[in-house]
């Protein structure tokens, strides 16, 4: 049976969103979700989303890397899914979900959106490098020119000789001022760099907070696909009210095959 999609992209991260409310998508065919995000042979994208009705708040959000595997949040997917659930009716300016990590709230004005992120109540600091969970698994590096950065590279020999089977997300980071850094990542389940990541940011700005390099708690991140703004309060060793700010945008739609 075709299935009619919407191709979405936040700062470059870009997604398949489906309107899966009347349970028709085969959620088990792995194949189907690959063969879809295949940049070469399929619509191409980081990762396909569904929407789905939920029984008490406006919608459940079921995030796929572009492999084709079930996935931990995904920051820039959830403000697309909320542009996407404005488009369809389902919210006017603001918006309570559920994802794989939990209850999310959002907020729309046009295209920017606001994603209320989970707490953070543990951040890992190391020589070489701080890791913590933003709603996925991110080891967070700083480097100097980062411009010309292997991220390729090394983001997938860290990915694999640190963190194994499971995998993290890499993040590479250099500071541009006292609240402004650039940010380049290596996705696992992508298995490549992606011009955004919205879990990716947030764990950076939070990172670098935490170890000093900005007394800001408002962050601004410049990734190779566009701006991301990243606010947070800090109460002891949690890092509370963590928001993920930036723009969501519908590319066209389509129907597949």
């Amino acid at each position: 049976m075709p299935l009619e999609f919407y191709k979405y992209q936040g700062t470059g991260n870009d997604f398949v969103l489906i309107d899966n409310r009347l349970n028709t998508f085969f959620k088990k065919d792995t194949k189907l979700v690959a063969a879809m995000c295949d940049r070469k042979f399929g619509i191409g994208a980081d990762g396909l989303i569904l929407i789905e009705n939920h029984p008490d708040l406006d919608f459940t959000m079921v995030y796929y890397n572009s492999d084709g595997n079930l996935s931990s949040m995904c920051g820039n997917g959830g403000r697309c899914i909320t542009h996407f659930a404005k488009f369809l009716g389902m919210i006017d300016g603001e918006a309570k979900f559920e994802a794989v990590d939990g209850m999310h709230h959002a907020s729309l004005t046009d295209d920017k959106i606001s994603l209320g992120m989970n707490d953070v109540d543990s951040v890992s600091v190391f020589e070489t490098h701080v890791f913590l969970n933003t709603g996925s698994p991110h080891h967070v590096q700083l480097v100097s020119g980062i411009d010309k950065f292997d991220v390729f590279s090394e983001g997938r020999r860290l990915r694999n000789a640190v963190y194994g089977s499971a995998g993290a997300n890499i993040n590479f980071v250099e500071q541009v001022s006292e609240n402004t850094f650039k940010v380049r990542t290596y996705e696992r389940g992508v298995e490549d760099e992606t011009l955004s990541c919205g879990t990716g940011v947030t764990a950076v700005a939070i990172a670098m907070f935490e170890i000093g390099k900005t007394k800001s708690n408002a962050v601004v991140l410049e990734t190779p696909g566009g701006t991301l703004e990243v606010s947070f309060q800090k109460k002891g060793n949690s890092y509370q009210k963590v928001t993920l700010t930036g723009p969501a945008v519908q590319v066209f739609k389509g129907v597949w095959p």
